[in-house]
């Protein structure tokens, strides 16, 4: 009996698919309202010798079934509410299915459906068991042939995944076209569009000197507004060769883009749909933040190919595996396309915004989780910004050497197969001495790590020593926490803000140490101090944690002011902001501590100044207030109210002291033609924070 509430799926209860798709033909016959879908499964058992074929379905009419051309008997087959069952299908054998289904009256955009008169599919996480009976499930993978019949005025592009490989007129003013994707993958990867599209095109020569042609398919009079996604794209395509050595692995690659998408976009093998707001853009109607957007997803799923595709998740349980680790190879990527400094923070704002209440509230889960309702509530922050951290976090901790190197052994060792957490892990540990078994911790266990640090100085031992401690918050199913293994990147200033070159133990001497903190609390001392230092900690954010230290805020001036690390400069005037606003508001009052005040901007002015020099939009972040909805989450009963009092009373405060410097930028004439790049959006960004600040001090720059 089919219930509302399904019962809870548990990683625990995995059992592998007793049966292998060694290959899978399928015919579409297209019609709005009657869709005929023939598909035809060559099949080898590969377990239980009694078990029955269970196939998954759901709103389909099954029209005729046979087994090695034979029909089937009402008495060998069974339709559940979920799907079907063949009783003793037998041990090798040829199954073929012919369904009808109804894209017109598919609303719920997920399986085959009409988008603006034009059929398109949605098949992850379970979209493609409304298309046919079959395993729907990720480590089910098998090679694709498929043949789509259609009308020809009104379907004249028939595209599904893999490489082109027949195409033809059947009269009566249809047309044929046919697909062959040698490369075996699951169905939620599965593709399929017909229409009429404007066609934009390029070309791409991999580094083995192998040609792709692309194409990007979008409405009519479109194609001049995805030039800039084609550009990210073929960027895309090269970066990822350069960086981790993947080449592209069939011979076009296709882009369609719609109006009607449940998704940003989504990585099918070699035909990736986008909802067309990720894919169109240009200079009259578009924003940097469109642009960025736009270069990131395309990246992310191109990226997808590898990382996804040619290896995919075992069950979803590991969706973190593919999504995570493409979330941060995306990443990567914009670090590489733009301001690193600003790419970097963007993240940590994201993540702190978005994942950590996550982790903070009644929906808090681990990044692979034991046990879900509906797959749908696994796409999550956590799984997707925290999953690319503890990316971030195992190549901080194995070393970059060790770390592509581990790529290349999961690439090489997982290709063609649906792969876990535990074999994503062990590719790595053959590179490296570090015990990986305690980092997979952070995949287990919900929450975030709570970290206290405190320093003391020797000076007759010229020996600083940091004192480390963590803890993790009871979460949902999760009342006790063990310790997990945070990498903290740490560097020492001196009083003049030189950095200090000490050591720890018998490690060479080094500007930059990394201390992995593996228990409750820890110590670790460094060495040749010749005076005390002012640590900044956790650089780079090292580590998805809540980092709390004894720095006064004199110290976090100064470390604004000469820190060489950009994330850490922008947190120390963040940590700054925030304990302005805040214990004024604590304290009842409606603004900041005049002289904490005009410190902070004093520190603020000097790192703006620096910054605009060489990187405009990281020079606009350091103007960034930290928002209400940010402040809230640190205090208990937080009054919105107040906090905005305080909050405005700031920005116009820096507004006064920095007029001068806001004033410079906004004189500098931009470029009449509109200039789509990186360097342009980031004096863009600085030229909008500045206005926005000089706004604060009301009509006195009307105008401008």
């Amino acid at each position: 009996m089919r219930t509302e509430t399904p019962p809870p799926v548990r990683l625990a209860e995995y059992r592998p698919f007793p049966f292998r798709i060694e290959q899978v033909r399928m015919l579409f016959q297209l019609e709005p309202a009657d869709t005929h879908v023939v598909s035809e499964l060559t099949i080898r058992r590969t377990g239980d010798a009694d078990a029955p074929l269970r196939l998954d379905g759901e709103k389909l009419t099954l029209k005729a079934i046979r087994i090695n051309g034979q029909p089937l008997t009402d008495q060998e087959y069974a339709i559940e509410p979920e799907g079907l069952v063949i009783f003793k299908p037998g041990d090798v054998f040829t199954l073929e299915i012919e369904t009808d289904i109804s894209p017109e009256a598919n609303t719920e955009l997920s399986g085959l459906y009409i988008s603006s008169n034009r059929f398109c599919t949605q098949c992850e996480a379970e979209g493609f068991r409304r298309i046919t009976y079959y395993p729907d499930r990720p480590d089910v993978l098998a090679p694709f042939f498929v043949r789509i019949e259609a009308d020809k005025a009104k379907c004249p592009y028939l595209l599904s995944n893999g490489n082109p490989t027949g195409s033809g007129d059947l009269g009566n003013g249809r047309h044929f076209a046919e697909w062959t994707d040698p490369h075996p993958k699951p169905s939620y990867l599965f593709a399929l569009v017909g229409g009429e599209f404007d066609v934009l095109q390029d070309n791409f020569t991999t580094f083995s000197g192998k040609p792709v042609k692309l194409s990007i398919f979008v409405e009519q009079g479109d194609a001049p507004r995805a030039e800039y996604a084609m550009r990210s794209l073929k960027a895309a395509m090269s970066w990822d060769e350069d960086v981790f050595g993947r080449e592209y692995d069939l011979d076009v690659f296709q882009i369609v883009a719609v109006r009607d998408f449940n998704f940003g976009a989504m990585e099918n093998k070699g035909l990736n749909i986008f909802n067309s707001a990720y894919v169109l853009a240009d200079g009259k109607t578009a924003t940097d933040t469109d642009f960025e957007a736009i270069e990131s997803i395309v990246a992310h799923e191109y990226f997808h190919n590898w990382t996804g595709n040619r290896i995919t998740c075992r069950d979803w349980f590991q969706l973190c595996l593919k999504e995570g680790l493409t979330v941060y190879r995306d990443q990567e990527f914009t670090k590489a396309m733009r301001s690193p400094a600003v790419a970097r923070i963007k993240e940590v704002i994201r993540l702190r915004t978005r994942q950590f209440p996550e982790d903070a509230g009644p929906l808090a889960h681990a990044v692979r989780p034991n046990t879900y309702a509906r797959i749908d509530n696994l796409y999550t922050a956590t799984v997707y910004e925290k999953g690319a951290e503890l990316i971030r976090m195992l190549r901080l901790i194995v070393g970059d050497e060790a770390f592509f190197a581990g790529m290349n052994r999961y690439f090489d060792t997982f290709d063609g197969t649906a792969a876990t957490i535990e074999d994503f892990i062990a590719a790595f540990q053959a590179s490296t001495d570090q015990d990986l078994s305690a980092f997979a911790l952070w995949y287990a266990q919900a929450g975030t790590p709570a970290v206290r640090a405190k320093g003391d100085y020797n000076p007759s031992e010229r020996t600083w020593r940091l004192t480390l401690t963590q803890t993790v918050q009871p979460t949902p199913g999760q009342p006790d926490k063990s310790p997990v293994r945070i990498p903290i990147r740490v560097a020492l200033f001196d009083v003049n803000g030189a950095k200090m070159e000490t050591r720890i133990g018998d490690a060479p001497p080094s500007h930059e140490h990394v201390v992995l903190l593996e228990k409750s609390s820890m110590q670790f001392t460094f060495g040749d101090a010749a005076s005390e230092p002012r640590p900044s900690l956790n650089r780079g954010f090292s580590a998805p944690i809540r980092l709390a230290d004894d720095l006064t805020e004199s110290d976090r001036a100064s470390l604004a002011g000469f820190d060489d690390d950009p994330f850490a400069q922008w947190e120390a005037l963040q940590t700054i902001a925030r304990a302005l606003i805040l214990d004024a508001v604590r304290g009842g009052a409606r603004e900041p501590d005049q002289a904490r005040l005009n410190s902070f901007v004093q520190a603020l002015r000097h790192s703006v100044t620096r910054a605009a020099q060489s990187d405009a939009a990281y020079a606009a972040l350091l103007l960034y207030l930290p928002t209400v909805g940010e402040l809230i989450l640190d205090v208990r009963d937080a009054d919105p109210s107040a906090i905005h009092v305080v909050r405005q009373h700031v920005r116009r405060a820096i507004a006064r002291a920095l007029e001068d410097l806001l004033l410079s930028v906004l004189d500098k004439t931009e470029p009449v033609a509109f200039d789509s790049s990186a360097r342009a959006a980031g004096r863009r960004s600085l030229r909008a924070s500045a206005l926005s600040l000089l706004s604060s001090l009301g009509d006195r720059h009307e105008g401008l």
